[in-house]
């Protein structure tokens, strides 16, 4: 039997999927789908794919993949995500199809187990507070069971611990073969299996860091596979883009320094003086962080010539060249005793590369790229180029020239544009050819969901927008007993309106003001859900960037989304505004090509995260009078999902109070 023919037996009433898997249930746009991508796999090429949410894409890609046969790498956007793909939709799917495949889970190396690095870390001697103490023997006593070493096996440890610095390694400081844990590694067990495996699981952030330094592996792999899927595709062109430049910064020349003073002592004492190597490094990048002085949080720096902007040119050269010269003189020292052991092989390595990095950054930006300064407690130079088109066109689909070894490539996300060809999306990954297909949410939303703009709201650029938003969401939510998620467009808004919730129910019973910032992003999460669906005081979540995707709380808990602002990119951003200024040179209108798709595809992902589920039922408020008094403002509204308009205050409290009673599915 054909491809075609499996896929759609398998998605078909009486098919497999029907009979061994419990919760699925027929659906003409996941067959559409999935018939898409066999017919892809079969001939080769790429194909985009648009999946609304509730179409069961996951399955539609899945299924064809498994049925064909052919070795495949599958990337998607997060390591939840990862994780959810190899522990439980494809063993899963793999169970109910009966096919003998096997499969791998590829992370970077921050997600796993440095032996070495842990016997380290037992002999530090400022390990004194008793919290480490107790995480650090937690690690160590799954350390002995563990077979991966995936440090996402043991629960509740936070990703911004402390200690995963501690017990993981670096591409700077992994020793390699040397090792005296080499045959151990976690990492390269997991490199070995990925390259026996017929189906590799990894994150784009990993392909792309990949692609810049040939690293990880998947310089070896992806040559053997003949199918490539990128789940949540709408982020790649903004991961790709922090790869494929340069960064260097402040805080890793500090720590340089000090692993340049404590590998010499212990390796090489008396060979150098490494006390003055270290001092001469850490004296000139703090004089270069004193010469940039204090900004605003997190600042960026547009650096259109020989300095940011505001610097003196003269004197930041002068500092750069301080600093280029402390590298430089370490990177001597250590060369001469590179062959003497690995620890210090592995520094004179990282004193080159640094070099390499600051002269590069001394020199002119590249052709085709932008180069910022971002300023915070440390300095980060960045120079990234404005999209992946170029990589994407000459390293990936362009790299085989064989139609014989012709790839099918896989794009799908639930958001990637708001026009019939997706531009938003094929343009800056490169992907003008591709064979183009939408598919709807099967979801009612006119019957699920209504869209309220409170006429009321003053404009977004008023000082009191923030504080009227606050007002807002505290009387509402109130009447829903929580179940509110707040999405903010910056950190700025994000704190006016927190800090008027907090004040309002400080010591209340009456509701609980979660915000982004006060907990791990899963915690707090899971800390809304519980909140929501225990009978108690009801919770309200506020939160800004990450938030505004991947949040996934179908049921009663989440019956109301408010957005504050239209969420239209920061021209003052240095990126934004070399892209829209290549806009600008090839005549094209700025405003209407970037800055409006920019615009209508984050709104869809924050309206999205309201209805996950057949059954959920909620509201969508977006406080930005803007969408009905401005002519754009159609164009938006066409992008959300078709949800009932709620024009007036009273239709809107109505649709509220009947939200109010259960109606929903708990999904949790």
């Amino acid at each position: 039997m054909m491809l075609l023919q499996q896929v759609q037996a398998a998605f078909s009433e009486a098919g497999t999927l029907s009979q061994m898997v419990d919760e699925f249930r027929p659906r003409q746009g996941q067959s559409d789908m999935a018939t898409a991508i066999a017919g892809t796999l079969e001939s080769g090429g790429v194909l985009v794919v648009e999946a609304g949410t509730g179409i069961g894409k996951t399955f539609s890609y899945l299924v064809p993949v498994l049925l064909s046969g052919q070795r495949t790498l599958l990337s998607t956007a997060t390591k939840t995500l990862q994780d959810q793909l190899f522990n439980r939709d494809l063993p899963r799917l793999i169970r109910a199809l009966s096919l003998p495949v096997r499969i791998a889970l590829l992370k970077g190396r921050a997600s796993y187990l440095c032996l070495y690095r842990l016997e380290l870390a037992r002999e530090r001697a400022d390990m004194t507070d008793k919290p480490g103490m107790a995480g650090m023997a937690r690690i160590e006593l799954w350390a002995q069971a563990t077979q991966t070493g995936d440090l996402a096996e043991i629960p509740g440890l936070d990703e911004r611990s402390p200690l995963i610095p501690m017990v993981t390694s670096t591409r700077e400081n992994c020793l390699g073969s040397p090792c005296p844990s080499w045959r151990d590694c976690h990492v390269n067990q997991a490199r070995r299996e990925a390259l026996a495996a017929d189906i590799v699981v990894v994150n784009h952030h990993l392909f792309f860091a990949d692609l810049a330094v040939r690293e990880s592996g998947m310089a070896e792999l992806l040559p053997t596979v003949k199918t490539v899927i990128f789940d949540e595709a709408h982020q790649l062109n903004e991961t790709g883009v922090q790869f494929l430049g340069q960064q260097l910064g402040t805080a890793q020349l500090l720590d340089f320094s000090r692993d340049l003073l404590g590998v010499g002592v212990l390796y090489g004492r008396g060979w150098c003086d490494w006390q003055q190597l270290a001092a001469d490094l850490e004296h000139a990048t703090r004089d270069w962080r004193m010469l940039v002085g204090r900004q605003p949080a997190t600042a960026k720096l547009r650096w259109l010539s020989q300095a940011p902007e505001t610097l003196h040119e003269a004197s930041w050269q002068e500092a750069m060249a301080a600093v280029a010269n402390a590298c430089s003189q370490a990177s001597l020292a250590l060369a001469q005793f590179s062959e003497t052991g690995p620890e210090l092989a592995r520094l004179a390595t990282r004193a080159l590369s640094l070099t390499e990095r600051m002269m590069g950054f001394m020199a002119s930006c590249e052709a085709g790229a932008v180069r910022w300064l971002e300023v915070g407690p440390h300095l980060k130079l960045i120079e990234t180029p404005l999209d992946i088109a170029d990589t994407v066109k000459a390293r990936l689909i362009g790299a085989t020239e064989d139609p014989a070894d012709r790839r099918a490539w896989i794009f799908t996300s639930a958001t990637l544009g708001d026009d019939p060809g997706l531009t938003w999306f094929t343009e800056p990954c490169g992907l003008a050819n591709a064979t183009i297909l939408k598919i709807q949410s099967p979801f009612d939303y006119a019957a699920q969901a209504g869209l309220y703009i409170p006429a009321h709201m003053p404009k977004p650029s008023a000082p009191e927008h923030s504080e009227q938003v606050a007002h807002f969401v505290a009387e509402h939510a109130m009447l829903l007993g929580g179940r509110t998620l707040v999405l903010t467009t910056s950190l700025r808004a994000l704190h006016a309106i927190s800090s008027v919730l907090q004040q309002q129910f400080a010591g209340s019973q009456a509701l609980h003001i979660l915000v982004q910032g006060q907990g791990p992003k899963r915690e707090l999460i899971q800390r809304f859900r519980q909140g929501n669906e225990a009978g108690g005081p009801g919770c309200v979540l506020l939160a800004s960037a990450s938030f505004w995707e991947g949040v996934d709380i179908p049921g009663a808990a989440l019956q109301m989304v408010v957005i504050d602002k239209v969420p239209f990119p920061s021209p003052g951003d240095p990126l934004v505004e070399a892209r829209a200024q290549r806009l600008e040179a090839a005549g094209r209108k700025v405003f209407k090509d970037y800055y409006l798709p920019e615009a209508a595809v984050a709104l869809k992902q924050g309206a999205g995260r309201l209805i996950r589920h057949e059954t959920d039922r909620g509201v969508l408020v977006v406080c930005d009078t803007r969408l009905s008094s401005m002519g754009y403002g159609r164009r938006l509204l066409a992008s959300l999902p078709p949800m009932r308009r709620l024009a007036a205050q009273e239709d809107f409290l109505a649709f509220l109070t009947g939200l109010t009673t259960p109606s929903t599915t708990d999904q949790s």
